[in-house]
């Protein structure tokens, strides 16, 4: 297979598009045959304005291609990634038979057995680029065809699709002929099939001017008795009712299926009308407010798609945030407006926009709009950045024009592109049209600009009040090193102490527009303890707090009686951490100190990842042991005084689980965790698990014990644990093996790869891995050509030897640090996405390897 042709550019898919108008593809799936491949047909009808063009299909053979009524060769036209059409006419029709391979890395059609009862589930993924591995199609998003699937399967199985079944017929040996109802216009990746003999709950919503759309919530069998479909059902619902009304386009895709689905690879996918979820949604185990407000985000996100994305599509990945940032923004806005979870903007404000800031820090940041050349980049894209900084920054515009403009350019907007490709101009007109503002320096500055700002508050005072308050920008784009200053519509909130409770005096809304902004209207106020920038959370920028505030904050931050600002001081120190400002064991006692007293559950589990993260990564060598056992102590006291049975004990055994794996003198209380002697904490698999792999992982469990376990969970979720815990065995024989079957081609599931990656990323034992990694670094260019692009990321990164010591000199000059600088050297060559990987995870290195220096020097 030539690399070059399976890696569309995005040249080529212009040159394409400017001459191809694509009318319908009908798609023909066998499923009947064996478990490696299937069969596949289609037809395609196109016209065209150029002699010759180019089919997109990845699978093992192509067995006839049918051109205008004229064989073509498949072994002259196909070269493993491209069928080559020509002479083309006006108009042509082409037929492609062809054998599809059944996937293990969930991309394209995923072929899953589930080891509880042997049945076999499929289903499709394919964004940005996978329903060529499956149908023979145009891959790119601009050249939408109406499409028209059947799929011959064993007569027991439910199949789904896009659109509603029109008919089924059986065809004998036990198989039946399913026919789906044309598509409206759609691009091919977001095409679907299922098929499997799913559990299958029916439900129906209906509008208030009467639409009624047929609603479906599906899971394996094996799974039907966790299933909450009723709670499912009912944020569905809620969210119908309240795009439907906002949006004021009828949901354009006739029916609504939701089906969580086995070894998935994403959150979930916005196929119309079949959109497919990981089943990590489906709770097994006790879950903690904060997962069911993920889940519920994650419906409403996924809703959102219906409009933002499938409706109306980004021409080209480039514009990638014209569906997920938007969709991103709206799981949280649709989850305050129209169900319980009406904290959800606590969560994305301390969870979500982390992700965004740790992204936009890294050397290979880019801007909201990117520049994507190729279908690789376009991969790499769905990332901190194109999701949740692109909704950081919508919610900043929302503030800036205003809720009502927003939704009614939304309205324009749907209107005006149903059914068609569009870019950022189309999307900027109908806001402009509806706000009545000029956003083109607004988009040019917080669209097409890279980078992080800064802001911090100043005071100046005499007597006790404020004399002057200033909110200091800076910001740079790391890409061109010019300095970028953004408009921030933001407030200004001063606290004080008062009997032990952090009150908020004084709250300023004000426009920063450069270096240096005053607050006017808080002179003559009285000298807060913490002064918070962007109280609210209404704008995207990373917040430093003044010396005055940070010392508050660490003795008193669990005394904000507000979530939100809570989050976001929270946020704030998280980041001074990172930053190598505050020492990674003062951010622990701060979590240990004030945890407790956290309501929200989002944070509280990010408070305890964090800890671990400053822990392990930025906390200097000498003091780490120390600092291991001062967390496990402290998750173990927490988790012994939390109230039995409620959110707090769950997410502190979470974290005590987490923190044994580095503890070995812990294991006696793990034990008697998974002896059942914590009142009230519920004993599941994926907590059992937890304790389990900590055990293995610090030599405190055996092969027999980690094996009896898989008895008692004899699922495909308690297979894959099992598999991560004896990959954290500390034996290198174990860490050999893992690394040899790891890269392998095709020798383990994507599901197998992460649980694999987990085990072996274990840090307690470094000197196990330590010998591996220079192969690591030979492996490099050939793992990355021979997994697919999915497969490969996760070695590149899970195999990345980041738990480092400091040394006494420049953290560059640490021997894994610049042995990585050297490969980037040495590999200029390599394919950009590969090379992006290993910048990104040098930086990580290099920032942990900074702090540690800083916590040495205090």
């Amino acid at each position: 297979m030539s690399a070059a042709t399976q890696n569309l550019t995005r040249a080529e898919a212009q040159e394409r598009s400017a001459h191809l108008r694509v009318a319908t593809t009908q798609v023909h799936l066998d499923l009947a045959g064996d478990a490696e491949t299937f069969g596949t047909t289609t037809t395609v009808t196109f016209e065209a304005t150029t002699g010759a063009t180019f089919l997109d299909f990845l699978g093992p053979v192509v067995e006839r291609v049918v051109l205008n009524g004229a064989e073509l060769d498949p072994a002259a036209c196909f070269d493993g990634a491209r069928i080559h059409l020509a002479p083309l006419a006006a108009e042509n029709v082409v037929t492609v038979v062809a054998r599809g391979a059944y996937s293990r890395s969930g991309e394209g059609l995923h072929r899953f057995v589930d080891p509880v009862d042997g049945q076999t589930y499929l289903y499709t993924q394919y964004e940005p680029a996978d329903s060529r591995r499956v149908l023979a199609t145009f891959e790119q998003p601009d050249l939408k065809s109406r499409f028209t699937f059947s799929v011959t399967a064993p007569a027991p199985w439910l199949v789904l699709s896009n659109q509603p079944a029109v008919g089924s017929e059986p065809v004998g040996d036990g198989l039946t002929r399913t026919t789906f109802a044309p598509t409206p216009p759609l691009s091919s990746y977001l095409t679907a099939v299922v098929a499997g003999p799913y559990h299958h709950v029916r439900d129906v919503w209906e509008s208030p001017d009467g639409l009624r759309v047929p609603l479906g919530v599906l899971c394996r069998a094996s799974l039907a008795p966790h299933l909450d479909a009723d709670r499912v059902l009912t944020v569905t619902r809620q969210g119908l009712d309240f795009y439907h009304s906002a949006f004021a386009f009828p949901y354009p895709w006739g029916k609504y299926d939701q089906v969580f689905v086995p070894e998935y690879n994403l959150g979930a996918m916005e196929n119309p009308g079949c959109v497919t979820f990981t089943e990590r949604y489906v709770f097994r185990s006790a879950a903690t407010r904060h997962q069911y407000q993920g889940r519920a985000n994650t419906i409403l996100h996924e809703m959102a798609h219906m409009w933002f994305g499938d409706l109306a599509t980004p021409r080209w990945w480039d514009d990638l945030w014209l569906k997920e940032s938007f969709a991103d923004y709206m799981g949280s806005h649709a989850s305050v407006a129209a169900t319980e979870h009406t904290d959800a903007w606590v969560a994305f404000a301390n969870r979500r926009k982390a992700w965004a800031y740790t992204q936009d820090q890294l050397p290979t940041t880019h801007p909201v709009v990117a520049d994507i050349p190729d279908l690789e980049a376009a991969k790499q894209n769905f990332d901190g950045i194109t999701y949740a900084k692109g909704a950081a920054v919508l919610k900043q515009l929302v503030a800036y024009v205003g809720v009502e403009a927003f939704f009614d350019g939304a309205r324009r907007y749907f209107r005006d592109h149903a059914y068609a490709a569009t870019t950022l101009a189309d999307l900027l007109g109908a806001l402009e049209a509806a706000s009545g503002r000029n956003l083109g320096e607004w988009a040019r500055l917080w669209l097409q600009t890279a980078g992080t700002a800064e802001l911090r508050a100043q005071v100046e005072a005499r007597d006790g009040r404020i004399e002057r308050l200033t909110v200091h920008q800076r910001g740079t784009d790391p890409r061109t090193g010019s300095p970028v200053l953004r408009p921030h519509r933001l407030a200004v909130g001063l606290y004080g102490l008062a009997d032990g409770v952090l009150v908020r005096t004084a709250r300023y809304e004000v426009d920063v527009t450069g270096a240096v902004t005053e607050v006017a209207g808080a002179v003559g106020a009285p000298v807060p303890d913490l002064v918070v920038v962007n109280d609210d959370d209404l704008t995207y920028a990373k917040v430093v707090l003044d010396e005055r505030s940070a010392a508050t904050a660490l003795a008193h931050v669990g005394a904000i009686p507000d979530a939100m600002p809570r989050s976001l001081v929270w946020s704030a120190l998280w980041n001074a951490t990172r930053d190598a400002r505050l020492p990674a064991a003062d951010y622990l006692t701060a979590v240990l100190a004030h945890g407790a007293a956290e309501s929200d559950t989002a944070v509280l589990t990010g408070l305890t990842a964090n800890a671990r993260t400053a822990v392990e990564r930025y906390v200097p060598a000498p003091r780490r042991r120390h600092e291991r056992e001062r967390l496990c102590a402290g998750a173990w006291e927490h988790l012994r005084a939390a109230a039995p049975g409620s959110d707090d004990q769950l997410i502190w055994a979470r974290a005590f689980a987490a923190a044994v794996a580095t503890v070995p003198a812990a294991a006696g209380r793990a034990r008697e965790v998974l002896a059942g002697t914590v009142p009230g904490l519920p004993l599941d698999p994926e907590l059992r698990w937890a304790m389990w792999q900590s055990l293995a992982a610090t030599g405190c469990a055996n092969r027999a014990e980690l094996d009896a376990e898989l008895a008692r969970d004899a699922t495909a979720d308690g297979a894959t644990r099992h598999l991560a815990a004896l990959s954290a065995l500390p034996e290198p024989q174990v860490r050999e093996t893992a690394l040899e079957t790891l890269l392998l081609p095709g020798a383990l599931t994507n599901d197998q790869v992460d649980a694999t990656l987990e085990g072996y990323g274990q840090p307690l034992h470094p000197e196990l891995t330590a010998p591996l990694t220079e192969r690591y670094f030979a492996a490099l260019r050939t793992l990355w050509a021979e997994h697919s692009i999915e497969i490969a990321d996760r070695l590149v990164q899970g195999l990345y030897p980041g738990h480092q010591d400091a040394g006494d000199g420049d953290p560059a000059d640490h021997p894994v640090a610049a042995r990585t600088t050297r490969w980037l050297e040495d590999n200029a060559d390599a394919p950009a996405a590969l090379r992006r990987l290993v910048l990104e995870e040098r930086d990580h290195l290099l920032r942990s390897l900074r702090a540690q220096r800083a916590g040495q020097d205090r």
